[in-house]
């Protein structure tokens, strides 16, 4: 009877290390920064995700934003030198070149590295995992490269509280940022608010709420704010002009300004992405490939 009572008992002890087991938090692999210069961070898994072929242009084509591009240059090239320098809001018109701005700099710094420097890595992060940003830190602050985490079309609606891990991390928190990360965002708000939220701060009609100045203080952690605009004529037809010569498409200087602006009138709108929608039409009719 003892002997069955005690079967019974391992059975049971044994069924409940199991289940523990499988509850315990599985740690995050290792990763092999040397995979890869850019990742995308996969929240669900904790695992950082090389990517081998990153969706880039390249920096000379990004035309009518010299300026912001030179600040993010500089921003960036003085954080891969490991000196100070301030994280990034990249906020304007859409289809301006924003996230392709990032991409490129990261690369224009990788390229003009000397040999030897380690290279500068660019990981994505999605803005529906940003709730998820300590542990990404907590994994790379151990590392002896340098970082740039990057999260597109950021923006947080009325009753979103994921930004308050956003906020810890700019700063804010008791660790901070770790010294080997910086942080750029893309955004269409330039205080990361729900438009209908953006019109009440500016108006003196109403006070915003206690909410609102939490998320706008969430935008002052940004060092950097680069505005994006719409373009003139005159630029989109140079970004045109510019997509053309480097992919060395044959056209007639007059029926490609023509035809790149009768595709702009057909979308409403002139910005970088339409120009690149209207380079892979040409191209496409051209039976030339592009990249």
């Amino acid at each position: 009877m003892t002997e069955n009572v005690l079967e019974v008992l391992n059975q049971k002890l044994d069924r409940l290390v199991a289940a523990v087991e499988k509850i315990a938090p599985v740690l995050p692999p290792v990763p092999d920064f040397d995979a890869a210069s850019c990742f995308v961070w996969d929240a669900e898994s904790s695992a950082l995700l090389p990517v081998t072929k990153v969706n880039r242009v390249d920096i000379s084509l990004i035309k009518g934003i010299d300026r912001v591009r030179d600040i993010l240059l500089d921003n960036t090239r003085r954080f891969a030198a490991g000196l100070p320098a301030n994280n990034a809001l990249l906020w304007g018109a859409r289809g301006m070149g924003k996230s392709s701005l990032v991409k490129a700099v990261h690369e224009e710094i990788n390229s003009s590295r000397k040999e030897g420097d380690a290279a500068l890595k660019l990981v994505e992060i999605h803005r529906e995992d940003i709730a998820s940003l300590p542990k990404l830190m907590a994994l790379l602050k151990g590392s002896t490269h340098r970082f740039i985490l990057f999260c597109d079309d950021l923006s947080f609606d009325h009753d979103d509280t994921s930004y308050k891990s956003l906020k810890a991390a700019l700063e804010g928190g008791v660790e901070g940022r770790p010294e080997n990360v910086i942080l750029y965002a893309t955004s269409n708000r330039r205080h990361l608010l729900p438009r209908d939220m953006i019109e009440n701060e500016r108006s003196t009609a109403i006070n915003p709420s206690e909410a609102v100045e939490e998320k706008v203080s969430l935008s002052d952690r940004f060092g950097l704010w680069l505005g994006f605009h719409k373009c003139s004529q005159d630029e989109y037809l140079a970004m045109v002009e510019g997509y053309a010569a480097y992919y060395e498409l044959s056209v007639d200087a007059q029926v490609l300004r023509t035809d790149a602006l009768e595709w702009a009138t057909t979308r409403g709108s002139r910005s970088g992405r339409v120009a690149w929608q209207f380079m892979q039409d040409l191209a496409g009719r051209l039976g030339k490939r592009l990249g």
